[in-house]
């Protein structure tokens, strides 16, 4: 791969996953954790993303035709479980996060919200996912130039993982009922974010 299409690569996955414009949800879906908590959100969904866009990059052209699945369907399948959150933002009916909470039943909370909603499918969603099977084709299976879409993903990622870290004096400083309405603000915003996977996914399928 040469320095021009590792560059595309990084910036192509740069603008596709957008680690600033996932730090309001990530503080909004982080909502009264601890400020150590938070750091084992942020550093677990960033590793968690970066292993499934790894994998898309080793192999997820050839699963995706082994299963029988395509990329529009995964997007309106990513859609309909981010709406499930979203809605669950916006009612205030999510899981409540106490400081006083059992330590075991903490980090299992913890390690919940790191794999779903964050990692997947907001951080390595549908159009990472494509993004990622896209870019590893241009590399037409040569072990090096996959070595270096990998390490372009590791860099996004480490950087999304950074936006979340400073994302945390955020929600210290908005406060309890900032915060509140932060998460309902980002609730509808993230219901129409799905709706807008679930629509590209059938205006996808319409079209082919």
């Amino acid at each position: 791969m040469s320095l021009d299409a590792l560059l595309s690569a990084f910036v192509t996955l740069l603008l596709v996953v957008d680690p600033l414009g996932l730090v309001p949800t990530f503080v909004a879906v982080t909502d009264g954790l601890p400020a150590r908590a938070r750091r084992h959100v942020a550093v677990r969904a960033s590793v968690i993303a970066t292993v499934v866009l790894a994998g898309a990059a080793l192999g997820g052209d050839w699963l995706f035709r082994m299963v029988g699945i395509t990329l529009p369907a995964f997007r309106i399948a990513g859609g309909l479980l981010l709406f499930s959150i979203a809605s669950e933002m916006v009612l205030g009916v999510r899981i409540e996060r106490q400081t006083k909470t059992a330590e075991h039943a903490l980090d299992e909370h913890v390690r919940n919200i790191a794999a779903f909603p964050l990692a997947v499918p907001l951080m390595a969603g549908p159009g990472a996912i494509t993004a990622t099977v896209l870019l590893a084709g241009r590399a037409d299976g040569h072990p090096f130039a996959l070595a270096e879409l990998i390490g372009a993903i590791c860099v996004v990622l480490a950087i999304c993982c950074a936006a979340f870290l400073a994302g945390s004096p955020l929600a210290r400083a908005l406060g309890t009922t900032g915060n509140v309405v932060l998460s309902r603000l980002l609730g509808v915003l993230l219901a129409a974010l799905a709706v807008q996977y679930v629509i590209d996914g059938i205006r996808t399928v319409l079209a082919q």
